[in-house]
């Protein structure tokens, strides 16, 4: 995002602009801030247009992310380097004790993986809210392992709830205040989508699954709805562990096995977010979780 001025005679115009990928086309989108401006006008100004572009953008519809028969096979080619070991051979209560504590303290949580362990097995009790948190994602865990339930608004707001039931008061109920993240220096560097729109994306995200999921391969399917779900960021607080939790329901409804996002990596983790969300870039995701899978197996 920049600031562009456009000089006319002794007038000085000033747009705010900013450029995007979308696929693989990159898109402009400029606003008009005024002309002859102080410094102090056009920062405010300048702020006001970020909002507004960034709305504009998280409200465009999640099927609008179409790949060609080309891309598809290209994307294919990187699953076709990973043997995808059969449902069977899958030590569930392993994964679980392992994606329980990695998908939690990713998000903070300061229960320690032995203690997870201890935890699932009933030695102890829960003490705190982390670790009742603990032991709600593995009932989730069980949950998306069982279940054939269609993805739907619904069963977003029921896997949030396993998860954070008596522990969090809006367990189960979509955020109804707006989200945004910003840099030490006050720039916006995440913007969920605005309060008012949530509901109605995540009912596009459920429609664009239908019209694709026996499109795209298993991989290409579960990474572009953990990412926009993800950009949607539908719940106050709570978005990363669903997010991972319906990663692996994708996987799991196309006889993948689940993957374990690991503590170790959530920097490249956090940056396959991004590039998704600022260039619509699902290369970088496809190639993490790829990693992701040979370190498991």
């Amino acid at each position: 995002m920049f600031i562009e001025i456009r000089k006319r005679g002794k007038t000085k115009k000033y747009y705010f602009v900013h450029s995007y990928r979308e696929n693989e086309k990159v898109r402009r989108i400029s606003r008009y801030l005024g002309s002859d401006l102080s410094e102090k006008k056009l920062l405010e100004l300048k702020e006001k247009a970020e909002q507004h572009i960034l709305e504009e953008i998280k409200e465009r519809s999640i099927l609008e992310f179409e790949l060609t028969e080309k891309e598809i096979d290209e994307y294919k080619k990187y699953e076709s380097n990973i043997g995808i070991k059969h449902l069977q051979t899958l030590d569930w209560k392993r994964f679980t004790e392992y994606f329980t504590y990695n998908t939690n303290v990713i998000e903070g949580s300061t229960v320690a993986l032995s203690e997870v362990k201890e935890l699932l097995s009933g030695k102890e009790e829960p003490q705190d809210a982390n670790d009742v948190e603990t032991l709600n994602v593995a009932k989730a865990v069980k949950f998306i392992s069982n279940t054939e339930e269609k993805i739907t608004v619904d069963f977003f707001k029921h896997l949030h709830l396993i998860c954070f039931k008596g522990t969090k008061k809006f367990a189960g109920k979509l955020r109804d205040v707006n989200v945004i993240i910003r840099d030490s220096n006050g720039n916006i560097i995440y913007q969920g989508a605005p309060i008012d729109k949530v509901k109605g994306l995540l009912e596009e995200l459920c429609k664009w699954y239908e019209k694709h999921k026996n499109k795209y391969s298993p991989l290409l399917l579960a990474a572009v709805m953990h990412n926009q779900f993800e950009k949607i960021h539908p719940f106050q607080d709570g978005n990363g562990r669903v997010g991972r939790l319906l990663l692996n329901y994708v996987l799991l409804q196309h006889k993948y096995p689940p993957i374990n996002i690991r503590l170790q990596d959530r920097g490249r983790y956090y940056k396959c977010l991004q590039e998704y969300d600022k260039k619509n870039d699902i290369k970088s995701t496809l190639k993490f979780l790829i990693s992701q899978y040979k370190k498991q197996f």
